[in-house]
């Protein structure tokens, strides 16, 4: 199931740069700015064991909070200009749409981190 997810996580991420030659109602392209262009999507933490124990989940956690930290930052840093006046309304638009797809993703990771928190439990809960 995690490797279906991460699979899943892979492709998500190369289908949103081929999204961002789309042509807006205006003509416009949507397309990053140059400056947002820069920020580093991080990738997603390495997959969980499908029985995890105690350890498994510990490091797993590390890696979630240091993605979700990494991920602060990637938002951070592409609604940086968000608001500038020189955006066209494409620019805008694949800001959102970016700043989105990462919230989706962090979203994804978590429930992938609930997922095996809950099948940990109900291992050591037949114990």
């Amino acid at each position: 199931m995690n490797k279906i997810i991460f699979t899943g996580l892979a492709l998500m991420v190369s289908m949103t740069a081929m999204a961002q030659q789309e042509m807006a109602d205006d003509g416009s392209r949507v397309v990053l700015p140059l400056q947002a262009q820069a920020c580093t999507l991080p990738s997603a933490p390495p997959p969980i064991a499908e029985a995890p124990v105690k350890a498994d989940l510990l490091a797993a956690q590390k890696n979630v909070k240091g993605f979700q930290a990494e991920m602060a930052e990637y938002r951070a840093c592409i609604d940086k200009d968000a608001d500038s006046a020189e955006l066209t309304w494409g620019n805008q638009q694949a800001i959102l749409r970016a700043h989105d797809y990462s919230v989706e993703m962090e979203e994804r990771v978590a429930a992938m981190f609930n997922e095996a928190l809950r099948a940990y439990k109900a291992s050591i809960a037949t114990e």
